[in-house]
This record gives structure tokens, sequence and C-alpha cells, in this order.
């Protein structure tokens, strides 16, 4: 196939891909590329600089350039749009077939269809998945499993809002390069579905919405706006049609909730507490700064610990003063149909984390699995009744200082042996299928995505360099932590079907990331240059 002036596709072009990869959507990557590229270097070295300054010993705290954003009570971001103003469940997931399928017929209000953390940026992935979304929103889209099992779509009244998470600023797309440059993953992703897809949702009543991953600055934000401005010029979409959420999943931007609204206002359809994200976040971001901002082993860390009240309760008070939806975390747990006892407690937990969320004031909530639908809807419907949200819930009451975002010590809960192996064994089993081309992994019955493997490597890196001494009195070393790969690994093969050489890439990919010196930013950097 041919392709505009400076554009060259690297990847293979299987049966459909000219569907989506056409002159137009090519053209439309490339004006953005050579806009906003610049910029979005310029934003990533900033980070670099930022994370220099912390290591250094500075502390985050809210900006004072910005106080008079914080301080003027009378902007509002856009009303809700038609299709997002009732979110109490959202689901999320792939963009594979079946995935996209279930989860529009799953009943929750909003399926989150998801080309970052729990998707492989597997090139037939990316483009599989533009195909599928494309092909759900024109009802052409069905799927049978070799067992002969057959999948398709309820009536569109019945089906969940399309809002699709494309990849965060730090991810490329090798495939697509603009000028030999390669183009930001981020912009690939958003630029297809808006072009193929943003005039089928309108004709649908709705509209084209994005959940967008891993900003850590107003600025970030900024730049996602401006991209939406032009987007919606190339292609003649009245200005504002496009509504973004924005994931509070990293520590830097908890102190910039409030500018990060601003930015996008016309755009904005509110913020969710990525809370997974934001553990890995607080750890990367303070590895290196001692004892202070050790955390507990990632399982014994619940959003009760006083620094995740802070964050979730901020989150809720800043979101509704501006009239903007507040989404809470995941609930990940996956139903298991041979261990009633196991649902049972699972269950509980589920309802209890969105009872506290429906409480505090959230607007809705995510799972990960459409079992668990019913359970988040009924707590929310509990709370919200007839009403589509709780936006009018102002939470005068909360107060939050940098300081309690930065609480991290108060956390109960020690480091053991078993937290260590559990660290590893999931982050080993979660990377091999991610190079196998699955974000997405059920490992010991909860729905694993690339947040899991951050959070486990870089807890075990923060171990290794803070000469922590698990509870058992063995000190965190690196030859412990090669012993327990060894034997974990070992388990693994034996009570799992994973492909021998993927676990062999995977092990030497984690050990990579978890007891080098140098600390990889995102494990999915190194990932993404092993795959095709």
């Amino acid at each position: 196939m041919g392709a505009p002036t400076g554009v060259e596709i690297t990847g293979p072009i299987n049966g459909r891909y000219d569907e989506i990869l056409t002159d137009d959507a090519l053209a439309l990557i490339a004006d953005l590329h050579r806009r906003f590229e610049s910029r979005r270097q310029e934003l990533l070295a900033a980070r670099r600089r930022r994370q220099e300054e912390i290591s250094a010993g500075a502390d985050l705290d809210f900006l004072a350039e910005t106080k008079a954003v914080r301080e003027d009570p009378t902007w509002r971001v856009a009303p809700p749009a038609p299709g997002i103003v009732d979110r109490r469940v959202e689901i999320t997931g792939p963009t594979d077939r079946k995935m996209t399928i279930n989860a529009l017929n799953s009943g929750a209000r909003v399926w989150l269809a998801d080309f970052e953390d729990a998707n492989t940026p597997l090139w037939e992935n990316m483009i599989e998945g533009q195909l599928n979304l494309r092909d759900a929103l024109d009802r052409t889209i069905d799927f049978t499993t070799p067992e002969g099992r057959s999948y398709a779509l309820k009536d569109d009244s019945e089906l969940a809002t399309i809002v699709v998470r494309p990849r965060g600023w730090h991810l490329d797309e090798k495939h697509i390069l603009v000028d030999g440059q390669r183009t930001s993953g981020g912009i690939v992703d958003f630029a297809l579905y808006f072009f193929h897809c943003a005039r089928r949702q309108l004709a649908k009543g709705k509209g084209p919405y994005f959940y967008l991953p891993k900003m850590q600055s107003h600025l970030e934000a900024r730049l996602w706006n401006d991209i939406f401005v032009r987007a919606q010029e190339s292609l003649g979409i009245e200005r504002g049609t496009i509504r973004a959420t924005v994931l509070i999943e990293t520590i830097p931007a908890a102190f910039e909730m409030e500018e990060i609204l601003y930015e996008l206002r016309e755009h904005s359809a509110g913020l969710n507490a990525g809370r997974w994200d934001y553990l890995f976040s607080i750890i990367k971001t303070h590895r290196t700064r001692g004892r202070r901002f050790l955390m507990p082993e990632r399982n014994a860390v619940t959003m009760t610990a006083p620094f995740m009240r802070a964050y979730t309760e901020l989150l809720v008070k800043t979101c509704h003063r501006r009239g903007a939806h507040a989404i809470g975390g995941m609930a990940a747990f996956i139903p298991s149909r041979r261990d009633p006892e196991v649902n049972k407690t699972a269950l509980a937990k589920v309802r209890d984390d969105k009872t506290r969320e429906a409480g505090d004031g959230f607007d809705g909530s995510w799972v990960a699995h459409p079992d668990l639908v019913p359970v988040a809807m009924e707590v929310f419907d509990g709370v919200l009744g007839e009403r589509p949200n709780q936006i009018d819930r102002q939470r005068d009451d909360v107060t939050v200082t940098a300081a309690d975002l930065l609480d991290v010590s108060s956390a109960e809960g020690g480091v053991t042996e078993a937290g260590l192996r559990n660290n590893i064994n999931v982050a080993v089993q979660y990377l091999a299928a991610w190079l196998g081309g699955s974000g997405a992994v059920a490992i010991h019955n909860l729905m694993e995505d690339a947040a899991t493997a951050e959070i486990s490597r870089s807890q075990i890196w923060q171990w290794l360099h803070n000469g922590v001494t698990l509870d058992n009195g063995a000190q965190v070393t690196a030859e412990l932590v090669e012993r327990l790969i060894g034997e974990e690994l070992a388990t693994i093969r034996e009570t799992t079907s994973l492909d021998a050489d993927l676990l062999d890439r995977a092990t030497t990919l984690f050990k990579e990331v978890a007891l080098a010196d140098d600390y990889a930013e995102f494990l999915t950097l190194p990932a993404y240059e092993r795959m095709p």
C-alpha cells in the first residue's frame, strides 16, 4: 500500500489493515506528529529533570505558579457528555474481538477499551484492536471459539459506552515512522480511533471519548488539549466534542489535579484514581530517598492507608468542585468456578471497596471481569438511586496537605519472604504473557496488567538498594533474589502451561529491570524492543 509523503509503515499489512491505515488517517498522524512531537520530547525531558531534583532531596508540593488556578472558585469543566453522564460501573480490558463483545455486553455503563496497560503493543494488537472497535460500532463484529461458542452484540441500547485509552507519552510506535522518526504511541492510538470512529460514535448519540494515562503534569494535559483541538479542526468536528478522563496514577499528577482539569476543561470528563500505577509511581519516584518512602509489600497496602485515603479524597473533592466525574479504582478479582470459598471472601472485599468509594463520593468505579459488574452496580445503585452521579456532593470536609500525600511511612505492614516470592512469581508470569502478546493476564485469581509487574520489580529494586530485611531476618540481596527467582521459575514451569522460551525471556527481562543498578523508568520500554 502507498502512504502520504514522509510516512513509512514498517509493520506487516495483514488482512483488512488497509481499512485502518488509510492515507487520510496516516495524514492525520503525520500532521499531529510534525506539530507536537517536539513538545512531547520536551515534556519527557522535563520529567527526567524533575526526577533528578526529587532524587537529590526535593519533595513534591503544590505548584506556586498555578496557585491562582487552584484558588479561583469560578471555573468549571464542560458538562458531562452524552453516554458518560452516568458512569457508576466501568469495565476495563483489551480490544481483542471476544473482549470487545463481552465488555460491551457486560451491563457496565462504560467500557475502557485499552490500548495501554491491559494490552501488549504488538503491532497486530494495535491495528486489529482498531478494526474491532470500528466493527463494533458498525455492528459487524462477532466471534466464535474453536469449540463453537458464539458471541454477538446485544441491542445498542444495552451496550456500554466506548472510552479508549491510548498509550502514555513515554511509549513510541516503532512501526509508523514520520520523516524517519518513530511516532508517539498515544498519538497513533488516538488518531486512528478518532479518524475512523468519531463520526460513528456521534451518529449513535455519543462521542469520541478517551482515558489519558501516565501523565505527570498539567503541561502534559495541555499538550493533549492542543492535540484534541487540532484533530477536531482537521476533521471538521465541533471543538469540545472530544471528552477525556485523566488517570491520576502518578504521584506528581496528584499535586496538579486542579491544573490538569483546568487545561482540559472544555474536553474534560473528570479524573480516575489509578491506584496500582499510583503505588508504582510513588516507589519509582522516591526509590533512592531511603526509609521514609519504603512501602510494605504490595498486597499489604490497602486503600485505607492514610496516604491513599488522602489521594482519593482529594481527587473526589477536586473533581466535584469543578463539576467533573470522580471515578474509583480497579477491582481486579476474577471469580473462580472451582472455589466458592475463594469467591465468597474476595467478593466481600470487592463489596467493601466499592462501598467505601461510593460513600466517599465517587461517581463510579472499575471492575476487570463481567461477573463483578452486578456487585459494583448494586453498591452504587444503593447510593445513587436514580441520580446519574453525585457530582453535587461537595467534599468541603476534606483538607489534604502535601505531607498527607507523601506520608508513605504510615502504611502498616512489613516485607516477608512470601511477599518477595509473590512479586517474583507474578511479574515473571505476567512478563511471559506480555512478551507473547497478552497484556491482561489472570494470575492467582486476579486480573493483572503492566502496573502489577511494575510494582513488583520496583519494590524489589527499592528493597535491594535500601538494605531491607525480611521478617525472617534475611536481608534482601541480589543473591537471595536470584535464588528465589530460580525457585519460583521452577514452580511456574510445573504449575502453568506458559511457553518455556517466553519464560526464559521474561526471566532475563525481569532480572534486568529488578536487579540492575540503573533503574529502567518503565519496564515496557525494554520489553517493547524485544518484540517484533
